[in-house]
């Protein structure tokens, strides 16, 4: 049985924020985090942890299509959960999110829900986790009213980094360790999971430009990127085994 708490009755879109993404080499990743922690603050709620979701997609991929081309204006719809299950929970708080994006401007609506322990095994995440009528009714009443059926398609856990840029108050995250597993059987070769290299830094706030003290970042060797776990994690699962720098971001050489 999935239960609704704290129901969403705000019909007003979030406010957007500007999101920026900087991939990073694997060999710089624990420098990266260094670098965070000496020129920003840990979040003081959740400093760390593993976040997983639940991706969504038409039978064409629509919504991967449109992020891997880069479209001005795309949306993504997934269901997240934090930590890893322990023995003895019952029920678990699972987030429907719409996350909705138009150039580098991000907004996020998201209703929380209460789901039995079992049903985000990996053997129910095929289904869906929650029932079909429960996700569109959530995404209805954001004001998104889909136009094609979504069904899952894959699954991407991550360990996340949380940080407050100190004079702006921007948020930064460091997301490593990612890896995905398809849920949509027809898709991909068969394999269980999959671990893309290297990790990502997301800045956000409510300006283009970088705060001072995170121009400091160029000491990585990076740029901006217009990472997406969802299909760079969807592409190297797609992509024939064996083929060179499948476990790298699309446009990525591999490290040598």
């Amino acid at each position: 049985m999935v239960t609704i708490v704290n129901t969403n009755t705000n019909t007003m879109r979030p406010a957007a924020r500007i999101e920026r993404k900087f991939f990073i080499l694997p060999r710089n990743i624990s420098f990266a985090r260094a670098l965070l922690r000496h020129i920003c603050r840990p979040d003081t709620e959740y400093p760390e942890e593993q976040i997983n979701s639940l991706y969504f997609d038409t039978d064409d991929l629509e919504q991967y299509v449109r992020s891997s081309s880069g479209e001005f204006r795309k949306d993504k719809v997934r269901l997240r959960w934090y930590h890893t299950i322990e023995d003895h929970q019952e029920t678990v708080p699972v987030f429907v999110e719409l996350k909705s994006r138009e150039g580098f401007a991000s907004s996020k609506q998201r209703q929380r829900l209460l789901v039995p322990a079992e049903q985000l095994e990996p053997s129910c995440r095929g289904a869906g986790i929650i029932p079909r009528t429960t996700l569109v009714d959530t995404i209805t009443s954001f004001g998104h009213y889909l136009e094609k059926p979504l069904r899952p398609i894959i699954t991407i856990s991550y360990w996340r980094y949380r940080f407050t840029e100190m004079l702006t108050g921007a948020r930064v995250a460091l997301d490593c360790n990612i890896r995905s597993s398809i849920v949509s059987r027809e898709l991909g070769y068969g394999e269980r999971e999959l671990r893309l290299e290297g990790a990502v830094i997301e800045v956000k706030g409510d300006r283009m430009e970088l705060p001072l003290t995170l121009r400091r970042l160029r000491l990585l060797d990076i740029d901006w990127s217009r990472f997406s776990k969802y299909s760079g994690c969807l592409d190297s699962h797609l992509a024939e085994p064996g083929t060179m720098a499948r476990l790298w971001p699309s446009g990525r050489m591999v490290e040598t």
